[in-house]
């Protein structure tokens, strides 16, 4: 487990693709995978405890728009919404995308990155600690999160695994070009 990115930042580009993409469909599949994630894996709602009843701002610094995750076991949802409509939250996690998805992943320790402050806790920082410590030791796997066993889920979490690496080693060198154009200028 890695304790801190180097640079997890996604291209400006990327951002600018993302935002025109409608939220309706995006919202929809998420908002489907997570209530099936939670019919499945009760025991992630047991273990959130009150927390379920919890809206959680989750905020990637790159890209436009924030997910606004409920988990409440009859009506699980993720809404997605400007960053500037996350009122309803009482917890705000920020950080690049690609931080957020090692945290999910296991690929960082969330420890690390919010005393360097590269994941930054607003609100209820509780609400935060019991997610973290749920996802955690539930250990989930992409394969799982899309309802996936046996050869199935083994062939999209190595496909997953080599996309991830792939778009962070793209982030990485976008970044080292970026502070190569920023010290000649």
């Amino acid at each position: 487990m890695q304790t801190h990115p180097s640079s997890e930042s996604l291209p400006p580009l990327v951002s600018s693709l993302v935002s025109p993409l409608p939220k309706p469909p995006m919202e929809a599949l998420l908002s489907t995978l997570t209530k099936r994630l939670v019919a499945r894996r009760p025991d992630l709602i047991r273990r959130l405890g009150d927390v379920v009843q919890v809206p959680i701002a989750i905020v990637p610094d790159d890209l436009p728009h924030a997910f606004l995750l409920s988990l409440d076991p009859d009506n699980s949802r993720v809404r997605i919404c400007d960053k500037s409509r996350i009122g309803d939250a009482r917890a705000i996690v920020r950080a690049p995308f690609l931080v957020l998805l090692g945290l999910l992943d296991g690929t960082y320790d969330g420890d690390a990155l919010f005393f360097s402050r590269d994941l930054r806790i607003e609100g209820r920082t509780e609400h935060v600690l019991a997610l973290r410590n749920t996802l955690e030791e539930a250990d989930l796997t992409p394969g799982e999160f899309f309802g996936l066993s046996g050869q199935s889920a083994d062939w999209v979490n190595t496909i997953s695994d080599k996309l991830l690496g792939q778009v962070r080693a793209f982030a990485q060198k976008s970044a080292q070009a970026d502070c190569s154009r920023q010290k000649l200028s």
